[in-house]
């Protein structure tokens, strides 16, 4: 009768007792330089590692923040832009209807010397109209937007360069130095707050300085939200002027049309 049951395995003592021997060789998980540190000193480097990984990580985050503030700001430049084109296009409208009702008095003379002789003789007193001038090449229509909008829109053009610059696919972050591989010392601040830790220290400064550039973006960008608003307030006034000047033309045309038809 054999010394061990059916089910039993007579390598399974030898496999018991390799997996028991501690195995030498290399770990290629395992940095040599950390094997060599106590644990204390291992959980110190653990935490300084995380410690540049949320450095790099705040930083990426305001290159990506100032990135949109740019382009928030030249969006609202190109805005500014098209509403400075719609107060000349409002302009250039005006000065049409101001030749329109200057002709349209031309035209109210000749009626009145054809409807009566007594109208002649108005018209004869009045004095001879103005000669109609010769046509010339239309003269470009000077506007003048708002003076808000104008200084802001000034301002918000000097950053185009800062834009490019930002863009994700134009820039390139240079983060070298804030890895979990980086070397760290991690000593006291010096007087301005600063670590002593030079790749710690870029970092701060970095922030630090996306930080000021993205509160005076803020600040271009309310100013230039407020020239806008500026803009708008005016085009209304003028806008309406418009509509008025429209409204009499229309009763002028309509007048003229009808002592047309009496005419027949």
């Amino acid at each position: 009768m054999s010394a061990y049951p059916k089910s039993h395995n007579p390598f399974a003592d030898d496999d018991e007792e390799e997996d028991s021997k501690p195995r030498r060789g290399f770990n290629f998980d395992e940095d040599p330089e950390e094997s060599s540190l106590s644990p204390a000193e291992r959980r110190q480097r653990q935490l300084q590692q995380e410690v540049m990984r949320t450095a790099r990580s705040a930083v990426d985050s305001s290159h990506r923040s100032l990135g949109l503030i740019y382009e928030s700001e030249k969006v609202g430049s190109e805005t500014a832009e098209e509403l400075i084109r719609q107060g000349e296009a409002l302009k250039r409208t005006e000065k049409m209807i101001d030749n329109m009702e200057q002709d349209m008095r031309t035209s109210q003379r000749h009626i009145n010397t054809i409807k009566s002789v007594w109208g002649g003789m108005v018209n004869y007193f009045k004095g001879k109209p103005e000669p109609p001038k010769p046509a010339q090449k239309e003269q470009p229509v000077s506007y003048e937007a708002n003076s808000r909008l104008q200084n802001a829109l000034a301002e918000s053009k000097q950053q185009e360069d800062k834009y490019q610059a930002s863009h994700p696919n134009l820039r390139k972050l240079d983060t070298a130095g804030f890895g979990a591989s980086a070397s760290l010392d991690n000593g006291p601040s010096d007087q301005n707050g600063y670590p002593k830790n030079k790749q710690l220290r870029a970092a701060h400064q970095q922030l630090d300085s996306n930080l000021d550039e993205m509160s005076l973006g803020l600040g271009r960008l309310k100013n230039l939200g407020l020239g806008l608003q500026a803009e708008i307030d005016d085009q209304d006034v003028s806008l309406d002027a418009l509509l008025n000047k429209v409204d009499t033309m229309d009763g002028k045309i309509g007048s003229t049309n009808r002592q047309l038809k009496n005419l027949k």
